[in-house]
Parts: structure tokens; C-alpha cells; sequence
């Protein structure tokens, strides 16, 4: 019995699929553990052929952080129809959900870039600094001044949480209930501390 052609991927197709292959790599181990002979091997394609599509091990692991952010944005975008307070509360439910499922991943973006490429460390901290404008939007809408002082605070929690995501629910399992409640009152900790801030 003669077995079937396999289908020829389109460049965007076979790009992706590399990707994917990448991503799914992040979840059980760090990033720089990634090799070209690796990711070959794993999509049983040719070094070339990666060369071909990413140029460098550094365009690589761009892509492939990259993807795993967006992954991550687009699962914790705010509800923009949930009242200010209820919208961050439920975005961090949904990205404690999304630490949960996708622990590994998380881990590596979070842990495993520290000490990498600095463009693939600029691609994690957009994350953050996209994640840092959300808050400020909700609070700013619940009447707090828009200062240097509370911008910095919001960064600096940012930060904060993402360790605190990995200590609880990666290493620790906590309850995603009580991660979001100690969460939110270190957040309105930083954020009352902003507001008597003298700059």
C-alpha cells in the first residue's frame, strides 16, 4: 500500500510551524537550551532551511519569544466593558489562568531571558510595559493623577507579579483565587504610595 504524499507547506506555514515547534520546546525547558540542530530535528527539516526562514539562532529565538508573549497579551487582554476595578481583577485571574496552563512557558520567558539576547529581553519587557498601560489606564479612570511617580510604581509591580506568578502558582500551586487577592492589594499598596509620592 503506497502511503500518501506528504503536503508541501507554504514559507508562512512552514514559519509558523517552526515557531510553534519553538514554543512548545519553551515549555519544558529555557530558552538558550534551543538549538538550530535541535529545532531541525524536531521539525525534520534541514539547518538550512532554518537559516533560510530566521536567518540567525538570534532571529530564532526573537520569533519565538515574541510569539509566546503575544500569546500571553492576547490571552489577558482587559474586558474594556468591565468597570475599572473588575477589569483588573479579572485580567489577573486570566493571566494566573494562563501561568497555570502554560507554567513552563511562562517560566522561560520570565526566568530564561535574564541573561539572553539583549533584543529578545526588549521583546519581554514591551510585555510589560504594555501591561504596565493597562493598569495605568484602569486607574487613572478611578480618578488617580497620572504622575512619573505611579507610572514607575505600575512598572515596578509588573515585575513584581510576574515573580510572584512564578513562586505561587508555577512552584508553589497556589490557589489562582488567592494569588489575584494578594495581588491586588500589593497593587493598591504601590498605587496609594504613588499618590503621596513628591514627584
Amino acid at each position: 500500500m503506497m502511503s500518501e504524499p506528504r503536503s508541501r507547506l507554504s514559507p508562512e506555514q512552514r514559519r509558523a510551524q517552526l515557531i510553534a515547534i519553538g514554543v512548545a520546546f519553551l515549555a519544558e525547558h529555557p530558552l538558550d537550551e534551543l538549538t538550530i540542530d535541535e529545532l531541525a530535528t524536531r521539525a525534520g527539516v534541514s539547518r538550512a532551511l532554518i537559516f533560510h526562514y530566521f536567518d540567525s539562532r538570534q532571529g530564532v529565538e526573537r520569533a519565538i519569544v515574541t510569539t509566546a508573549r503575544d500569546s500571553l497579551l492576547l490571552a489577558s487582554e482587559p474586558r474594556a466593558e468591565l468597570p475599572p476595578r473588575e477589569r483588573v481583577h479579572d485580567t489577573l485571574l486570566r493571566i494566573a489562568g494562563f501561568v497555570r496552563e502554560h507554567g513552563g512557558t511562562f517560566s522561560s520567558l520570565i526566568r530564561g531571558v535574564a541573561s539572553g539576547d539583549p533584543a529578545v529581553r526588549a521583546i519581554v519587557d514591551e510585555s510589560r510595559e504594555l501591561n504596565a498601560q493597562r493598569l495605568l489606564e484602569a486607574f487613572t479612570e478611578l480618578g488617580n493623577a497620572d504622575t512619573p511617580a505611579l507610572r514607575v510604581a505600575l512598572r515596578a509591580w509588573v515585575a513584581f507579579t510576574e515573580d510572584t506568578l512564578l513562586e505561587l502558582i508555577v512552584d508553589r500551586h497556589v490557589d489562582d483565587e488567592a494569588v489575584v487577592e494578594f495581588l491586588e492589594q500589593t497593587l493598591d499598596g504601590v498605587v496609594a504610595a504613588a499618590a503621596r509620592a513628591r514627584f
